[in-house]
């Protein structure tokens, strides 16, 4: 293991938990600066975003094998697959409501502003940057 890993797999949980603060601190502000009360509907991107950063997390990276012919391969593998799958499944659909939710508010007076938009985006893409950040950073030696 040359020193970069060594150091990545130091430093980048504290990078992928400082990433993750981002995101809801972003959240947190468009909430508490927003004139109106923001709707339950506005959470869920943000909620399901790190659920997905929660699924990522549940898979180790060396559980998968790409070898077919392999004995460790089998029953379990594609399980494992499948929910990484049904996690970026998870993290898009988050995503484009975060951006559907951003341009609803873009479109119309009455709800929040728009900044109530740009941070709920901006809360999905940091949470699931940390997720994977620390995915890719997290190994089981």
């Amino acid at each position: 293991m040359d020193n970069f890993s060594l150091m990545w797999e130091i430093v980048g949980p504290g990078v992928a938990g400082a990433v993750f603060g981002a995101g809801w601190w972003f959240w947190v502000d468009a909430v508490v600066c927003s004139a109106v009360m923001v709707s339950f509907l506005h959470y869920l991107p943000g909620i399901f975003a790190s659920l997905a950063a929660l699924m990522f997390n549940c898979v180790n990276r060396e559980d998968i094998s790409y070898d077919y012919y392999s004995p460790y391969g089998g029953d379990s593998e594609w399980r494992l697959k499948l929910w990484l799958f049904v996690a970026y499944v998870v993290s898009f659909v988050s995503l484009a409501g975060a951006v559907g939710l951003l341009i609803q508010d873009s479109l119309t007076d009455k709800g929040p502003s728009s900044w109530t938009g740009v941070a709920g985006v901006l809360q999905c893409v940091f949470v699931l940057i940390s997720g994977l950040i620390y995915w890719t950073c997290h190994s089981e030696d």
